[in-house]
């Protein structure tokens, strides 16, 4: 059998399917395999590229293939697609994501750390969290108002439910009051939940400086560092800081034709969570005026006169964000270095 240039694997649940191809591009082998049979065959193989898309379980086998010496390409799944051929199935897929790792131009994601991967499950359950107390004051709201008691939104008046009531003289069956009790102690549940998940990436990166480093940028806090640690494996993935931003969705959808550009909202491709966060990141600058003139000058001021304040607040989380890569870039380069 001749020599094995790459790998491509087309990932499942418990069954995985590998097409192998020759320095010419020729299919030299394909199998089927559990995932305990494609760890033994990857501990078999010589020292070769393995490709894989960039989806669930990526980064962990990343990490397995990497401890046996090969060379591992993470390919984001649609850049994959155009590479398929005729009808759809795992081999065909296993190829065609083979014969996309071998493009001089393709795009590669850097496998995720342990640690990147715990992080992100720890934000993850939060956000959960979160979505669950939202839930549940919306549930306490639509039941007040079924007995004719329009019941304020926000966590303020929540936390004092009953006080509230009481100040309002509200005539609340006591069947009615056992149900509300119940939801106050599941919504004081999950506040405490919410905190115990925020102390648990405190502890997780308190030892990263470059987790300290990236709090120092106006906005920033400790959710948007640890995102930016977690979701970015390597800042060298990105040629500078505007393609970084890019990569988030900080930037114009273009639809340029016959010479004439056309630019249309923000693109909002790539991390959601990490957009989510870099916005609200410069929400929290914008509000106030003379923390947004200390720390970007005239120009953040002027942009807030002659702009809608929405327009205003993601032109500054693009630059937040070029900052924010530049601060891990020279980070990374520094340690490099060391």
């Amino acid at each position: 059998m001749s020599a094995i240039k790459v790998i491509g694997i087309d990932l499942g649940k418990s069954v995985f399917h590998l097409i192998g191809h020759d320095y010419s591009g020729h299919e030299v082998c394909r199998h089927k395999l559990t995932r305990v049979k494609l760890i033994q065959f990857i501990s078999l193989q010589e020292s070769t590229t393995i490709a894989m898309e960039a989806c669930c379980g990526a980064h962990w086998l990343a990490r397995k293939c990497q401890e046996y010496g090969h060379k591992v390409k993470l390919i984001p799944a649609q850049y994959v697609k155009p590479y398929v051929k005729s009808h759809k199935n795992d081999f065909i897929d296993a190829d065609a994501i083979a014969e996309a790792a071998t493009r001089p131009k393709m795009r590669f994601v850097s496998p995720k750390s342990e640690q990147a991967q715990i992080s992100t499950v720890i934000r993850k359950i939060r956000t959960g969290y979160i979505r669950e107390r939202t839930s549940c004051m919306n549930r306490v709201g639509s039941i007040l108002l079924e007995f004719g008691i329009s019941f304020p939104r926000g966590h303020a008046n929540m936390k004092k439910l009953f006080q509230w009531l009481a100040d309002k003289e509200a005539i609340v069956p006591p069947q009615l009051i056992l149900e509300l009790r119940d939801l106050l102690d599941y919504y004081n549940q999950l506040n405490e939940k919410v905190a115990a998940q925020d102390q648990k990436l405190i502890e997780l990166n308190k030892e990263n400086e470059l987790y300290a480093l990236l709090q120092t940028i106006p906005g920033i806090g400790p959710m948007t560092a640890s995102c930016c640690l977690s979701s970015v494996g390597d800042p060298k993935d990105f040629a500078n800081g505007r393609n970084f931003a890019a990569w988030i969705g900080l930037v114009p959808f273009q639809y340029t034709t016959g010479g004439k550009p056309r630019l249309l909202g923000i693109s909002k491709r790539g991390n959601k969570e990490l957009r989510e966060l870099f916005v609200h990141a410069a929400r929290a600058v914008m509000w106030r005026d003379a923390s947004a003139e200390r720390y970007f000058g005239s120009w953040l001021i002027d942009l807030k006169c002659r702009k809608p304040f929405n327009v205003a607040v993601v032109a500054l989380a693009n630059k937040l964000a070029r900052i924010a890569w530049s601060v891990m870039n020279a980070r990374k380069a520094f340690e490099v270095k060391a």
